[in-house]
């Protein structure tokens, strides 16, 4: 990873917005809402955030430190007084919506009148959203996933919620009444708004070196007022997976289960892994945007000295000749005396 690099100045346009933003995540937690299931800034990322928010030319606009979620997807079609009031159906939000932050980059699951691919939007239900892996995995014990992870809902155990048909049903209904739940794991995701293609470039440096291998920028164009601020997205689809585990009847409410105790057990085991993976990578884009931000030392020559240019050593050379003529004289001067104060003792003997 290359060291400090010089950045342009931020333009006024952009001091404006980076100040609204600073503003907006100043505000304290009890009063703070954004557009994720939580709600607030993810706490394992606050010191990421604190040091790209304290550098110039650099500040976060959206963020999530990574999550494992278990969802029932929202409503697959439309009733006619919804697309009447919506005028269409949704698109898919893909795979970067509700992250935490003061300008959420997707409109929230609850304001969508159809679930896109992913089964975000349309009235879906979040069942369980972590942040960090969870307490009891690879600790030797049995835990009822089912409960833990809110997939019960006071409708009995695995056993009752187990649906043997794999997934066919008893033929009550038919596949489109049906929402899937979903089990997923998403690594961390940030969006950075910077100052100039410069400070997007060098924040794409750190991510790619840090392992955030699928991220990029947008928003590169200038416009007629102001400069170009590209938008950086920091992000590795690499670590992410996902699993259904079963489905919900078309009210939401009755749900079944097509995966063993097992596969679930398994399944938390594996975000417990990404977990792990995902925080050595956050470490290592800090560390990178540090030494990429840091002020540049001074210049040291090949044996870690510190450099100078060929003006800079003569003068240094002849001040070092002269200090060692001036003491060759001064030591010179001190034997003649010691020898006059000799040749005087001799003589009064």
């Amino acid at each position: 990873m290359a060291g400090p690099t010089a950045l342009p100045l931020p333009g006024p346009g952009f001091e404006a917005r980076k100040s609204k933003i600073l503003e907006q995540l100043a505000v304290p937690d009890a009063e703070y809402s954004d557009a994720s299931p939580k709600g607030t800034v993810d706490v394992g990322i606050r010191p990421l955030l604190a040091k790209v928010n304290a550098t110039t030319g650099f500040v976060t606009t959206s963020s999530c430190a990574g999550r494992v979620s278990v969802f029932v997807e929202g409503r697959k079609t439309a009733t006619a007084q919804q697309q009447a009031e919506s005028g269409a159906d949704d698109d898919d939000a893909g795979a970067e919506d509700n992250v935490d932050g003061p300008l959420g980059m997707v409109q929230p699951a609850s304001t969508q009148t159809v679930a896109g691919l992913g089964g975000k939007g349309g009235g879906g239900t979040w069942l369980y959203v972590s942040h960090d892996p969870h307490p009891l995995v690879g600790q030797g014990v049995v835990v009822d996933w089912v409960k833990e992870l809110g997939i019960s809902a006071g409708q009995g155990d695995y056993a009752s919620l187990l649906d043997t048909t794999g997934g066919s049903g008893d033929g009550s209904g038919s596949d489109s009444e049906r929402r899937l739940i979903h089990f997923k794991f998403e690594p961390m995701i940030l969006h950075v708004l910077t100052a100039s293609h410069a400070h997007a470039q060098l924040l794409l440096r750190c991510a790619l070196h840090a392992g955030f291998r699928e991220s990029g920028a947008v928003s590169l164009l200038s416009s007629s007022t102001e400069p170009a601020m590209p938008i950086v997205a920091v992000r590795s689809m690499g670590l992410s997976f996902e699993s259904l585990l079963g489905y919900a009847e078309e009210d939401g409410r009755r749900r079944r289960l097509t995966v063993s105790p097992g596969y679930l057990d398994m399944l938390m085991a594996i975000g417990h892994e990404r977990f792990a993976e995902n925080a050595k990578r956050i470490r290592r884009f800090e560390a990178a945007f540090e030494e990429a931000t840091r002020a540049p030392g001074p210049r040291r020559n090949a044996d870690g000295e510190e450099w100078e240019d060929a003006a800079a050593r003569r003068e240094r050379m002849r001040a070092e000749g002269l200090r060692r003529k001036a003491a060759r004289q001064a030591e010179g001067k001190a034997e003649e005396r010691q020898a006059d104060i000799n040749l005087t003792d001799t003589m009064m003997e």
